[in-house]
Order: structure tokens, then sequence, then C-alpha cells
């Protein structure tokens, strides 16, 4: 079969294991698998996507499994590979079955500096949950389908419930396109069961408790909202949790966690992946307190080493609201925008942008898929109010690549959401995450384009490094603010794409009210 017949077998290992969505980039040595995957595509089994960058790609493909469940990326050898690092690394660390396919010269050629030609083989090491290399010259299709049996299932985490990405190193050598019409010999992939089935503890009732929501997909999310409203505990929960909604969400609990009321916490129920706050990775670090993780994986988030319990799920008896209503009732005397900026602004009229004012405003459009990049923005929406969905309105899904929480890849990221989800998608960045990214706003020609509203909160560089110590030093703007000085809308219009500058909370509103039909760019420039 040779390397048109590794190449069918990859696609037809990627059908067949319900993989539909792949994110392609131009090359040569990959042309096995492509040519094979555009036969799929025209029997409508798989759904191809084209990106000219592998980074863009990568993250393209990440958001099309984060939404989706799965997707896959292929590219050609060489510094293309090491192009896919940056999105392998979130996928692992958020848990996202990803499938990278490498394409590559003969092991023969490895170290002999032959053209494109590198060490790919483990080149992901432990950011992968799985990797397997194979050879065309091989000629084993039964072995090819066997070994991907085994991969995808680690990839899924069917055995060990830790999902994640997994790499696939094919080396071709030519011909490429032998027998390429021919009919693939069959790929029969292994049925794998599932693990155990998720078994909740039961925890007693008496302790003063909260739930706090750290990033996580909407399931999580929900049943964290669900257990807080059932067991009437204080509910705190990040933006991108997927929990910050109902009677129990505490919009303002960060500002309290270190008062005497914070301090009188007992029990910490933990959902998702917390990050984002001093204040939480203070609590998650108390010795003085229970601290349970949910997690039905086999890793699970503890970055105070003060996990007293870890387990699948938990029940708790409901207790009474007195505890409940004191957070609530100290969270609604909180002003509704803290910080320096916010109070400046607010004697200079409402509609002044600031940070908070840009995330309240992106909050409360309530848009289908809400995408948070790695910014002061997503710490400003841990602020923002907290209102319950419209009725009959389809909740709004959120997102984040926290799993690392870089600000690359966030637009390429968002428009795998769009994509898989067949709904628009907002995505609420920073000036610097935009910049980061701005590559990913080519589309190539013919490609489908993703429903997507880019809200860029723009102060002129990283002012989030403004809340640290390092902030009265006086390197900080050279090397940690790096201002840019430069027109992001007009960066947006030199791809083809509508941009234009919001001046005012009341013009920002407005143009959030209304629908997204392809790419558009609204840059909001805080203090004007």
């Amino acid at each position: 079969m040779g390397s048109a017949g590794l190449g069918l077998a990859l696609a037809e290992g990627l059908a067949s294991a319900g993989i539909t969505q792949v994110v392609v980039c131009p090359g040569s040595r990959s042309t096995p698998v492509a040519l094979a995957l555009a036969r799929l595509a025209g029997e409508g089994r798989v759904r191809l996507h084209t990106r000219t960058d592998e980074r863009a790609g990568g993250f393209l493909a990440l958001g099309l499994a984060k939404a989706g469940g799965a997707a896959a990326v292929l590219v050609t050898s060489g510094t293309a590979v090491g192009n896919l690092m940056p999105a392998v690394m979130e996928a692992r660390a958020s848990g996202v079955m990803l499938v990278v396919i490498t394409a590559d010269r003969p092991a023969t050629l490895v170290g002999t500096g032959a053209n494109q030609t590198t060490h790919q083989v483990g080149i992901f090491g432990r950011h992968v949950v799985g990797d397997l290399a194979l050879a065309g010259s091989d000629d084993a299709p039964a072995a090819w389908s066997a070994q991907l049996s085994r991969l995808f299932a680690a990839g899924f985490g069917l055995r060990t419930r830790e999902p994640g990405p997994v790499h696939i190193n094919a080396a071709f050598t030519e011909p490429f396109v032998d027998d390429l019409m021919a009919d693939p010999e069959p790929t029969r992939l292994t049925s794998v069961a599932g693990s155990r089935p998720a078994v909740p503890a039961q925890l007693v009732a008496g302790p003063r408790t909260v739930v706090l929501a750290g990033d996580a997909p909407a399931q999580v999310g929900h049943r964290a909202r669900e257990l807080a409203e059932t067991a009437r505990l204080p509910l705190f929960a990040e933006p991108s949790s997927n929990a910050r909604s109902g009677r129990c969400a505490i919009a303002g609990y960060r500002l309290l966690l270190d008062t005497a009321l914070g301090e009188r916490i007992e029990r910490v129920l933990v959902f998702g992946h917390p990050t984002l706050s001093r204040p939480v990775h203070r609590l998650l670090s108390r010795r003085d307190i229970e601290l349970v993780v949910v997690s039905p994986s086999a890793s699970w988030p503890d970055p105070g080493w003060a996990a007293s319990q870890v387990c699948d799920d938990v029940e708790l008896a409901p207790g009474d609201d007195d505890w409940l209503n004191e957070w609530r009732l100290v969270d609604r005397e909180l002003p509704t925008d803290p910080s320096p900026a916010g109070r400046r602004a607010a004697g200079r009229g409402g509609g002044v942008l600031t940070g908070q004012s840009v995330a309240d405003a992106v909050v409360a459009s309530a848009p289908q898929n809400l995408v948070f990049g790695a910014s002061s923005l997503i710490r400003n929406a841990d602020l923002s109010p907290i209102a319950d969905p419209v009725p009959d309105d389809p909740p709004t899904i959120c997102w984040a690549n926290r799993g690392l929480s870089g600000i690359d890849g966030v637009i390429s990221t968002a428009a795998g959401i769009a994509l898989a989800t067949a709904r628009p998608a907002t995505v609420l960045i920073g000036d610097l995450g935009f910049l980061h990214d701005a590559g990913s706003l080519h589309i190539p020609a013919g490609q489908p384009v993703p429903d997507l509203r880019i809200v860029v909160g723009d102060d002129d560089g990283g002012s989030i490094f403004g809340t640290l110590e390092v902030a009265d030093a006086p390197c900080y703007q050279p090397l940690f603010a790096m201002p840019h000085g430069r027109d992001l809308a007009a960066i947006a219009e030199g791809y083809g794409w509508p941009a234009r500058r919001v001046d005012g909370v009341d013009e920002l509103l407005e143009y959030l009210g209304r629908p997204v039909h392809g790419i558009e760019v609204l840059v909001a420039v805080f203090g004007a």
C-alpha cells in the first residue's frame, strides 16, 4: 500500500473514530493524508478547514475540538511541527482531544542534513497523552488500525478519564499517490469500553461551605450551579466557568475573600480549573479549611497542595439560607467598578470606557458563545454584574484557553468554536492578544467565514502588569507594558474585515446589540 495506503488508513481512522473536523495546512510531505482527506470530504464523511499558518491552524483545531469533542490538524515536516506546540500544550492542560498528524521524511534521512528534516518523533513530550510513529514503508494496515485504536482511546480518555492531545508522526516516501484511487482496506478500530461510572461522594452538612467554579465545560459549570442552588451555598464562579448565574452566584466574591466574612469559610467545593486571582489562590492554599476537589479526571487542580478529598461528584443536603444571605447582602453593597480607573470614569460620566465597563457591556450582551482572552478583561468580567438568562433565549456558553492562560491563539480558537457550533461567537480580548493572533484574520479563499465579533480592549499595552509589584520599576513600560501605538481597526481592515473604533459605552452597547455576520472588530479605546 505504501505512502498512499498509510494516508488512506489515517483518514479512514479519523472518520471511523468520529473525528470529522480536520484542519489542513499546506505542504508536500503531507500529500498522502491530504488527498485521502479530500476524498472523504467529497463523500461527506469529514469536514476540512485550511490555514496557511500552522500555529493558527493548531488553535483553530483546538477550538473545533473544544466545541465539538475532538478535531485533528495535519501539517508537513520541519518547523511546521513546532508551530503546533502552543495549541498542543493548551490542549493537554485543558484535557481536550486533539489529533496532531505530522508528516515526516523517512527515518534514514533524520540527522543527515536532508531538507526540511528534523527529529519529530516524540517532539511534544509530556504535552500529549499518547504518540505514534508510523511509516508507509511498513505496509501494515492491520497493525495501523490496532495502533490507532489504542491512540484514539487514550486521546478520548476512555480507559483513563484523562483526555488530551495525541500525536501521529507519519513518515512518507515517494511516490505519494500510488494506488490513490484504489479502494482502501477498511480501517477497523477496536471498540473500547469506558472506565467506571462516576460515583458521588456524600458530604455531611454543617461546615460553612462555598462552591468555587473555575474554567470548565458547560456541563461541569451547570453542575456546580445546580449543587450550589440545591444546597443553598454561595457560588464563586469565574467568567469561563459556565456557572456564573443564578441567585447563589456572588459577583464580587474575590473582593470578599480576604475580609472577615471570607475568613469564616470552612469548606470549599472546587469544580473546574480556577486560575484568575490571588485571593482565590490564597483560599485554595489555606490549611484551616476542608478542600474538596470535584474532578472525574485522573488529575485535578490543587495549586495550594491543600486538597483533603478528590471525588467524581458530590451530594450535599440543603441547609438554611443564613450563610448564603450573608454573602448576598455584602455583595450587593460592593461598588460596581472598584478600580481607580472606574472611579475616575464615574466622575466624568458613565459613558467612559474602562476595562470594567467594556467587560460589563460584553457580558450583558449575552452572546451565544463568549470567548475570553487572557488579559485584564477576563478579570474585569469576574466582577461584572450577574443576570439570569432571558427565558427562551439560548444560554451563553463561555470559553477560554485557561489551561495555560496564554495570550496566543484566541482568535483562531474562537473561530473554531463558532464553526463547530454553527453559532456566532463574541471574543473579549486585550490589545496585545489581538496583535499576537492578528494573522488568524487571514482566511484562505473559499473557506467558511465564522460569525465572529472581536471586541478589543485597547489600553495601548499590557496594563495587567500594572497591578503587580513591577509596576513601579523604571523598566516597566518597555519590558512589561510594551505600548504598541498601533491603529488596531486599520489592522483588521487590512485583512478585509469591517472594523471601527468605539468611544463610549452607549456606542459599544449599540453595536453589541446588532446581529453578527462574518468577522467584525470593535476597538474600545480606554479613557476615550
